[in-house]
């Protein structure tokens, strides 16, 4: 491997972690943050906001052969800023709203006068929200564990 392919690979890698946070944020906490980004440049829609389905696949224990789990709802949006910077989102449900907000957002992020503003007010604070809701996931789950445990009868 290059040292460009390397660098390319280190950018797809950033990218993915932002367009992550950005498709799993809710749709409010993602409007809260995006609107202490203040004025924003001007975007054109290249696809405008779409609701379609997406077949979601799966594997046996995780390693088996895939199989068709069901279809989910997918909403998907793409941008362009008037630097030629291409932005697009894919989320979970119908929130055209949140689809075209995440495609500004990753257009921006493309942008180095942008980046470090929108990855400070828009990605760490929605990145801190995500874990939170992770967590109290986790603990309300582990409120309901069950310990199972064997007793082993001596033979007479």
């Amino acid at each position: 491997m290059n040292h460009s392919q390397a660098g390319q690979d280190a950018a797809n890698a950033q990218r993915a972690a932002w367009m992550r946070v950005l498709s799993l944020a809710s749709p409010a906490a993602l409007e809260g943050a995006f609107s202490a980004l203040g004025n924003l440049p001007t975007h054109q829609m290249l696809r405008p906001a779409q609701t379609g389905m997406a077949m979601v696949r799966a594997r046996s224990g995780g390693t088996g052969a895939r199989f068709n789990l069901g279809e989910m709802t997918v909403t998907r949006c793409a941008v362009t800023l008037g630097e030629g910077v291409v932005g697009v989102a894919y989320v979970q449900g119908r929130s055209l709203r949140h689809a075209e907000q995440a495609a500004v957002a990753d257009a921006l992020l493309q942008l180095p006068d942008w980046h470090d503003t929108v990855q400070a007010h828009l990605i760490q604070p929605l990145t801190r929200l995500h874990a939170e809701r992770v967590e109290r996931q986790a603990q309300v789950a582990a409120q309901t564990k069950v310990e199972f445990f064997t007793m082993v009868r001596g033979e007479d």
